[in-house]
């Protein structure tokens, strides 16, 4: 079964393995009869296969017996839930008033260049998904970019490509 997701291709049976497969159907099968289980059926799968493309949401529908348009929109809906795969990092460029002026938008430029990816989207490899954000309260480290959890300040655009190699 195929299906694009922003703009990948997803063929289930080769996205995820037979053990994530069966899980998704354990996890609709203990659901199916409950009412209100959508959103907890929606989050614990994609904490089971990282992410829910449009083939996973109409085999959800189906075993929930809701109208795909439905599952779709609680989905989309909802910021934590993603139809895209994620990368292993979670890269976030501040684009605030502070780290913008400093220079936060050739940063952001730039990580796009290097990774070749845009904003929203995850690397061919999946090792990065490039996020923008308004202020993460660094303003004195500006321009900043968080990689996961660490925090990088002061940044220089010649810099960025050593401080992606650090998470090659």
């Amino acid at each position: 079964m195929k299906a694009k997701a922003g703009h990948i291709d997803i063929d289930i049976t080769k996205e995820f393995t037979p053990e994530q497969l069966k899980k998704l159907d354990e996890i609709i099968e203990k659901n199916k009869d409950k009412p209100g289980s959508l959103i907890p059926v929606l989050e614990e799968v994609q904490m089971v296969l990282g992410f829910l493309p449009m083939p996973i949401l109409k085999i959800i529908a189906k075993g929930l017996n809701l109208p795909l348009s439905r599952v779709y929109g609680v989905v989309t809906f909802y910021s934590f839930f993603t139809m895209k795969p994620r990368g292993k990092h979670t890269l976030r460029v501040c684009l605030g008033t502070a780290c913008y002026v400093r220079g936060g938008k050739t940063i952001c430029d730039n990580i796009k260049k290097e990774l070749k990816v845009e904003e929203g989207d995850t690397t061919a490899d999946r090792l990065f998904t490039l996020e923008t954000v308004r202020c993460v309260g660094a303003c004195g480290l500006g321009p900043v970019i968080f990689i996961g959890d660490n925090v990088h300040g002061r940044l220089k655009p010649a810099k960025v490509k050593d401080v992606l190699s650090q998470y090659s």
